[in-house]
């Protein structure tokens, strides 16, 4: 797509969080600070977008579960989370993360970005049988109209790259899947669908997806063309630090008119990537998918829980910088 370019140096949202800081509500005056100086820190690492890096956030779901009626908490963790109900059909209490972002904008002239839980991950992680909502299909639709509603609320103020994140998608494409959670693959397509599709929006908006955060062994090629088809988003951010067979086929199955985001280097491991190879895999990359509608990011948030970030701070800057050089030798100084 012709803008990719404002949005190659890509991160998808979480950053590793300031010691002592909390997103308690009597902390809003060290949370602003902290995310101006996160902002500041974004732009001296050259990133193409920025976040507010989750701070205001328990972990990458939040953003729903603080604003929106109808979820109950429950004591148990299920895959290193928190577990949440849906007791009923739920209900906005305000704008999910309109007001961070909006301050963004007016922290600097580079894209804001923002971070959702996609409708299909929340619906088929929350929908316990008999408790509230008659489906997971009917509560995923519910979540659909909230986010959809929220996305226009952030283009509104300015936001200029949406992410939702649903880890469950890519189980979907495994040649043999074994997906957790209520939803169907045809009733997750159906409400991710609802999510993304907008009439109308301002030059430069982009939508994408994140669908997980590592490739299954085999892809089912014809499950991965009917996830790409069924959900109309702009960018793909794909797993891309293992240099599979399964990573290049799920940028082999995605339509020309896609940006993709590959995520290149991996937030959960310390040791830098060896430029030479990440920069092959690149290459082999732009064999299948035409570079200029490419982008590059780490694989995954570096916090996607606050209290557990995947590495040390330290660690965090030298992958971060990676990605830029990664993202210089590819495209030059052309962003």
């Amino acid at each position: 797509m012709a803008d990719t370019f404002n949005y190659r140096i890509d991160h998808h949202g979480s950053l590793v969080r300031p010691a002592g800081l909390s997103a308690a509500p009597g902390e809003a005056e060290a949370l602003s600070r902290a995310v101006e100086e996160a902002v500041a820190y974004q732009r001296r690492l050259r990133c193409t977008v920025v976040t507010d890096g989750d701070f205001p956030r328990e972990d990458f779901r939040a953003a729903v579960f603080d604003a929106v009626s109808g979820f109950h908490r429950t004591g148990e963790e299920r895959g290193g989370l928190t577990r949440w109900v849906a007791r009923s059909l739920p209900t906005a209490d305000g704008p999910l993360l309109a007001d961070w972002a909006a301050r963004l904008t007016g922290l600097t002239a580079v894209a804001a970005k923002a971070t959702l839980p996609s409708p299909a991950y929340l619906a088929a992680t929350t929908f316990e049988p008999g408790l509230g909502p008659a489906s997971a299909r009917a509560l995923g639709e519910a979540l659909a109209g909230i986010i959809r509603e929220e996305i226009e609320l952030l283009v509104s103020k300015g936001v200029r790259l949406i992410q939702l994140t649903n880890p469950l998608l890519l189980g979907h494409l495994a040649a043999e899947p074994d997906v957790p959670g209520a939803l169907s693959f045809a009733d997750t397509l159906a409400v991710e669908a609802l999510a993304v599709r907008l009439d109308e929006r301002p030059e430069g908006v982009r939508i994408g997806v994140s669908p997980g955060w590592a490739a299954p062994a085999a892809v089912d090629r014809a499950r991965a063309e009917r996830l790409y088809a069924g959900v109309p988003a702009d960018r793909w951010i794909l797993p891309y630090d293992r240099g599979t067979d399964a990573e290049l086929d799920l940028l082999r199955a995605l339509p020309e008119d896609r940006d993709a985001c590959l995520g290149v280097v991996d937030a959960t491991r310390p040791e830098p990537e060896d430029v030479d190879t990440v920069l092959a895999r690149v290459d082999a990359a732009a064999e299948v998918k035409d570079i200029e509608d490419m982008a590059v990011s780490p694989s995954r948030g570096f916090a996607d829980v606050a209290s557990r970030p995947l590495l040390s701070a330290e660690d965090q800057r030298r992958k971060l910088v990676l990605v830029e050089t990664i993202a210089r030798y590819c495209w030059g100084n052309e962003f």
